[in-house]
């Protein structure tokens, strides 16, 4: 398999999900969300999914950051995570790569619906680069 080198340039943006349970780890979710929001107002919060959604297995919420915040968003999860398992990835053209292959986790990795990016990536190239997150 050839890698899939991408140039920097391709990165339209960050997501990184956070992940929880539930029953257990929901009220820690919510207090590292409203840190985030205090710490990084620019960041865009996506909706709570207390079920699987998409590729992603595990009840989680999505927060969107433009590359310039990489640096300061990536390092501030890292030692600020309360214990959540958080995936961090680009947006680029193609779901699959950037989940699986330019993907990483803080914590420990999850299981992701891997057939799921498969079917993002391939509508994406047939409509032109348009995928879901």
């Amino acid at each position: 398999m050839n890698f899939p080198n991408r140039p920097v340039e391709a990165i339209e943006g960050w997501h990184a999900h956070v992940y929880y349970d539930p029953d257990a780890t929901k009220p820690i979710a919510a207090g590292l969300r409203a840190r985030i929001v205090e710490a990084f107002p620019d960041t865009r919060m996506g909706s709570w999914h207390d079920e699987a959604v998409g590729p992603h297995l595990v009840a989680m919420y999505q927060v969107a950051f433009e590359t310039h915040q990489f640096d300061k968003f990536v390092q501030w999860l890292a030692v600020n995570r309360d214990g959540l398992d958080i995936l961090v990835h680009p947006h680029t053209d193609n779901a699959w790569n950037d989940h699986i292959i330019f993907g990483f986790w803080l914590g420990e990795k999850l299981p992701l619906n891997e057939e799921r990016l498969k079917q993002f990536a391939v509508r994406a190239e047939r409509d032109g680069g348009v995928q879901a997150g």
